[in-house]
């Protein structure tokens, strides 16, 4: 009489623990959704002062923002690819690209930043692992944050919808700042800072949305 019993109880704990990893709303529809994924540049520097002399190598960037030069310094090298062109000086980190990217009013924008380039996010699979990963809660802890509440410098946007019609899903990834927010509907979660293994599984994903050298 006590197999049956406790083959019922071990099923419950399975159902339960299938319903506690699933990603929280609205990441749990991700997989079956519209998606687009942007590369953002996360800081503008200002404009080349007309005739004066083109930057020192390695030298601060005017304007850069604490929270990215700390980033930097702290080894932001397994990320390059995310880095915008100009947002770094030659030098600071290898094979991050130099040519200036100067403030353009009317460039596309993702909630008020530059998109640097754009990709329909196709693979069912790839994005079930976004869901996954943004959907988990467990993915964050705020002592990971580098920025204030209020503030994000972010290198990623992702914007994902059930249908025609259906409200946008906006949030905006950073990597320097070790935080995720939302742009279009109440953050699930308690933490928004992500962990060191969320960076390196965020990673992978962003290598396979946009391969190095494209």
């Amino acid at each position: 009489m006590q197999k049956p019993a406790l083959s019922l109880v071990a099923v419950l704990s399975l159902a339960g623990a299938a319903c506690a990893s699933a990603p929280a709303a609205p990441f749990d529809t991700l997989k079956t959704s519209n998606a687009t994924a942007f590369r953002l540049q996360n800081f503008e520097p200002p404009p080349p002062v007309p005739g004066a002399a083109a930057p020192v190598p390695g030298a601060p960037i005017p304007g850069l923002p604490p929270e990215i030069q700390t980033w930097i310094q702290q080894g932001a090298q397994g990320l390059t690819q995310l880095i915008p062109p100009g947002l770094l000086p030659p030098g600071i980190i290898p094979g991050a690209p130099a040519a200036p990217v100067t403030p353009t009013p009317d460039a596309p924008r993702f909630h008020g930043f530059r998109i640097l380039a754009q990709t329909q996010v196709m693979d069912p699979d790839l994005k079930e692992k976004l869901g996954e990963i943004l959907g988990d809660k467990d993915s964050y802890a705020t002592h990971f944050r580098r920025c204030a509440p209020v503030v994000i410098y972010p290198e990623m946007g992702l914007s994902f919808t059930s249908g025609p019609g259906a409200n946008p899903n906006d949030v905006l990834i950073s990597f320097s700042c070790s935080q995720i927010v939302s742009r279009s509907f109440a953050w699930p979660h308690p933490a928004t800072g992500i962990t060191p293994d969320t960076v390196g599984k965020l990673h992978d994903v962003v290598q396979k949305l946009w391969p190095q050298g494209t």
